[in-house]
């Protein structure tokens, strides 16, 4: 097994939940984002999810964009996140996945970016503008390296397209819970409860739910339906005003979901 499956397996041995943050490379500079790790792992994160701070950004809320934004003006690049990632891997075991566009990936190169990945030691890709037709781009590429291709599914997906995204997946299936960019949510659509359910029936690997949340209590609701959660705008909020015991109770609420 790869890094993700055998933390997921950990995760689930434990009868826990899967909790996965996500922070912004280069936001307050590279070094930040080493101590960020380094502390999130201490937390019992399940993995890490990297965004490479990016101009045009279609998935991205406020929060995050502000933070590439951030993260841009610190002079933050594709090939110095990679190489940070790389001087961390001797230390750092639990699985990394870098969030990315395409637009970075082409002016890196393909083939040349998924073997830099690679030596890094990413573990998972997550590309919210590849649609599942187009990624034979990038996918033998990836298969050569062992890095995963993390796919996403909406509320908008059809029951058709969400099997088909889940068959072909690996690592996680990214469960989008909202309709529209992320960013902190107060409540959720009616609906989300039976799509994370639907969707946990029809995936062989982990559904994991993100976009929009934001507390404990927000951790422990979706975790009733699927198999964890991936938070991003809070961990970055709550980072940025040094809200460290915040991140922590965020973190253990996916401990203490009943089963």
């Amino acid at each position: 097994m790869n890094r993700l499956e055998k933390a997921f397996k950990r995760t689930m041995d434990r009868n826990e939940k899967a909790f996965v943050p996500y922070i912004m490379a280069g936001d307050g500079g590279l070094n930040q984002l080493k101590e960020q790790i380094i502390f999130l792992e201490a937390c019992g994160a399940t993995a890490i999810e990297i965004g490479i701070p990016f101009s045009d950004p279609v998935a991205d809320g406020p929060t995050i964009q502000a933070a590439g934004l951030r993260a841009l003006a610190e002079g933050t690049t594709l090939r110095s996140v990679l190489s940070t990632i790389q001087e961390l891997r001797p230390i750092v075991s639990l699985p990394l996945i870098i969030m990315t566009y395409m637009n970075p990936i082409y002016a890196f190169g393909i083939p040349a970016f998924v073997q830099a990945a690679g030596r890094a030691g990413v573990d998972g890709l997550i590309i919210p503008d590849l649609p599942i037709e187009e990624e034979e781009i990038i996918i033998p590429y990836l298969d050569v390296e062992e890095v995963e291709l993390i796919r996403l599914v909406t509320l908008t997906s059809s029951r058709e397209r969400m099997k088909e995204i889940a068959q072909r997946g690996r690592g996680f299936l990214y469960a989008v819970t909202v309709t529209g960019t992320t960013g902190i949510r107060a409540e959720f659509h009616e609906q989300v409860g039976e799509y994370l359910k639907t969707l946990h029936h029809l995936s062989p690997i982990p559904v994991l739910a993100g976009f929009g949340i934001s507390s404990p209590e927000q951790v422990k609701e979706m975790g009733q339906y699927c198999d964890g959660v991936v938070v991003g705008s809070k961990i970055i909020e709550l980072f940025r005003e040094n809200k460290r015991d915040e991140i922590e109770k965020l973190i253990k609420a996916a401990k203490i979901i009943s089963i």
